[in-house]
């Protein structure tokens, strides 16, 4: 399990929170802490910036698959990666954590906001930040901005490296035998960085 030291301080003291999800690697530790924590995330997929479409499905089966073992809800956003890449227009050549990562960060957790808003969520959060690969800070923006025009949410921003997370992370790749990536799944990335 993760550490019993790490303790949660989540806003607007909820229960339920929203967890928007890059992939089942990034997401099952910080899964696993929230319920030791007395949190029932709901878990939001949305990732148009995954290319091609059999990687995004490969990603988002391992994704159901753990969170179906915890008996918890997934929820499955549209995938539109057409839109994504007329948003990413111009950006294409923009290195790793540059502005094009904030773009697609903002695009993403805005439809998270939205979606939280909608379906009476308080709290949204990512595991985007689990990633090492990640700004934190352009993570933590896009989220604020986010909740910025949703009135009635707010944006819980989380390191989730911290307090052996990303140890247990590790390990629970390992138990799972989770398909793992090292990329994002955006193609400009994997393009940009060979």
């Amino acid at each position: 399990m993760a550490s019993p030291n790490y303790r949660l301080d989540v806003p607007d003291k909820t229960a339920h929170v929203l967890l928007h999800t890059c992939c089942a690697p990034c997401s099952s530790a910080v899964v696993e802490c929230m319920l030791e924590n007395r949190l029932k995330p709901t878990v939001f997929y949305f990732n148009p910036n995954i290319d091609p479409q059999a990687e995004y499905e490969r990603r988002k089966a391992e994704s159901i698959r753990y969170v179906k073992s915890l008996n918890l809800h997934f929820v499955d956003g549209d995938y539109d990666h057409d839109g994504w890449k007329a948003t990413m227009q111009g950006l294409e050549y923009e290195p790793e954590r540059g502005r094009r990562c904030l773009s697609c960060f903002a695009m993403r957790i805005k439809e998270t906001a939205r979606y939280a808003a909608d379906h009476g969520f308080t709290v949204f959060a990512t595991t985007l930040s689990a990633s090492r690969w990640k700004d934190p800070a352009q993570i933590a923006k896009a989220g604020h901005d986010a909740a910025s025009l949703f009135p009635n949410v707010a944006f819980w921003a989380q390191n989730w490296r911290k307090g052996g997370l990303s140890e247990r992370r590790n390990e629970l790749v390992k138990q799972y035998n989770f398909y793992n990536q090292n990329w994002c799944g955006c193609e400009y990335s994997v393009n940009n960085e060979q």
